[in-house]
């Protein structure tokens, strides 16, 4: 059965793990939908997070790490929007963008702080 030039390059996508653009927000919606629950069903995170942090500083680890990669994130959606403002992409995206980029960096800063108090409460428990 041959491929179609659709599915071959939805094939690529996925081996490469890229995502496609999509146009309509019809498939917009579904693909949210299925990270959502592909993210909610992945692993029990309630449980995971019971089991390994026992004190303030077993929490540091798994805070630092998610604050690296957000932060990663966030300075790559800089330069999106970046290039949106350049290009003189339509106004909604680029005030969107501008939204999520503020809001990522001010959750790099609360992160801090939480990596912060776990340091601070290890120290003032005496450990």
């Amino acid at each position: 059965m041959p491929l179609t030039r659709r599915s071959l390059m939805d094939a690529a996508a996925a081996s490469f793990g890229w995502r496609r653009a999509y146009g309509d927000t019809t498939k917009v919606d579904a693909l949210l939908t299925e990270q959502s629950e592909t993210a909610y069903t992945a692993a029990d995170h309630t449980a995971l997070a019971t089991a390994k942090n026992t004190n303030a500083l077993a929490v540091q680890p798994g805070v630092l790490d998610a604050r690296g990669r957000i932060l990663a994130d966030v300075l790559y959606l800089e330069g999106v929007l970046a290039g949106a403002r350049n290009r003189g992409l339509h106004s909604e995206v680029i005030e969107r963008l501008e939204d999520v980029v503020d809001h990522g960096h001010e959750l790099t800063v609360l992160l801090a702080d939480v990596v912060r108090s776990t340091a601070a409460a290890h120290a003032s428990s005496g450990n």
